[in-house]
């Protein structure tokens, strides 16, 4: 029997919350990349701070790096089921919907990554979605359970980090140390491009291992956490809580090198640097827990309606911001880096100009324009 794929969700099925909070994470996205572009480098942050730099430094290190991505990862894997749910409600071809639509992000990936930016996720998120589509997604809720299982594992490795930083020698005079990235100091676009092209896959593989965070996002899909927010408060309050509190304990030692304050050994504070990352992944259920329990008071008020409106259009956002950050820092353009403080205000402004575009095409009910040409790809000409 042959089954056709419905199309996209619609304006009026869509629940708030979800596009609440990818509409807030774009703001974390934009700070974490404009520094990298800034900089020319990872984690994108002035590795000689003095006076307020210290302070954004400290404040980026601690609620921005590495702890953005695991939010859109959780979301991407929330975003799988509710796609899936959807086809097979009305009688479509679920797999073969998530197929296309993640292959066709692997696309705009190479595409995102050759011609913007090499720290491009489409690429990483379209290939652990095909992988998602045939192990994860049709699975009972037994299996789903194990993820759990999986997270608390991790629990245990962070606890070690720590007691190993202590051992360690803190008696140094090393600092925060941006990793380059040719294609950010590129002397031309062209040059860029093929600097990108070669960083990309390296970058790409590095993300694959989220598919355990992609994965705790379809265990909180199944049991429709974000739809009901009153049903699962509890939850969320302490999953905010403890996964926040994580992220701000495991990251402020890094934190605090990276402002300037603590000067260990240099081996200390790549251990530090390690523990910074992996807590960081536990802000990604501690932001959504606690944008989930925003969104329900902001719902009752309509004030969230212009950020979600951009969260309806992320992947367009997303592309957005590296074309900016293209023109303001690159070398060849208008080299605008170096500064902290201009990263930051770059940031929020392109943020609040998406925001606005993003409200302009709420009204008339246009979809972004990457998101109508990936609609078009998955859904065909009908969508």
């Amino acid at each position: 029997m042959t089954t056709t794929a419905l199309g996209p969700t619609r304006r009026g099925e869509r629940a708030l919350a979800p596009d609440l909070i990818r509409g807030v994470m774009l703001l974390f996205i934009a700070l974490a990349n404009a520094g990298n572009c800034a900089f020319a480098g990872q984690p994108g942050l002035d590795p000689d701070p003095h006076g307020p730099a210290r302070v954004l430094n400290l404040g980026l290190s601690l609620f921005v790096d590495s702890r953005a991505y695991p939010v859109f990862a959780i979301m991407f894997g929330y975003g799988l089921v509710q796609i899936a749910r959807r086809q097979e409600a009305a009688g479509g071809d679920a797999r073969r919907v998530l197929v296309r639509r993640n292959a066709w992000l692997v696309g705009f990936g190479l595409v995102h990554a050759t011609l913007l930016y090499f720290g491009d996720f489409l690429g990483a998120y379209g290939l652990i979605g095909l992988a998602a589509t045939f192990l994860l997604v049709r699975r009972s809720d037994r299996f789903h359970r194990a993820v759990l299982w999986v997270w608390g594992l991790q629990s245990i490795y962070l606890v070690v980090l720590p007691i190993l930083a202590v051992t360690h020698d803190w008696s140094g005079s090393a600092g925060l140390v941006n990793t380059p990235n040719p294609s950010l100091a590129a002397d031309s676009y062209r040059a860029s491009i093929g600097d990108r092209l070669a960083e990309w896959p390296g970058h790409t593989l590095s993300v694959l291992p989220a598919i355990v965070i992609v994965w705790l996002g379809v265990w909180a899909a199944r049991r429709g956490i974000l739809e009901d927010v009153d049903q699962h408060r509890t939850l969320l309050v302490r999953t905010a809580v403890v996964g926040l509190g994580i992220a701000v304990l495991g990251g402020l030692p890094y934190a605090l090198v990276a402002a300037g304050v603590l000067h260990p050994a240099a081996g200390t504070v790549d251990l530090l640097a390690l523990l910074h990352d992996v807590s960081g992944e536990y802000a990604g259920p501690g932001y959504i827990a606690a944008l989930a329990l925003l969104c329900a008071r902001l719902t009752r008020t309509g004030r969230a309606a212009a950020i979600a409106a951009l969260g309806q259009r992320s992947l367009s956002g997303y592309l957005l911001q590296s074309g900016c950050w293209l023109v303001l820092f690159a070398p060849f353009a208008l080299d605008l880096g170096g500064h902290t403080t201009f990263a930051v205000l770059a940031a929020v402004g392109v943020w609040l100009g998406s925001v606005a575009v993003a409200v302009a095409l709420q009204t008339p009910n246009h979809p972004g324009p990457a998101e109508q040409v990936l609609r078009r790809l998955t859904y065909g000409r009908s969508s």
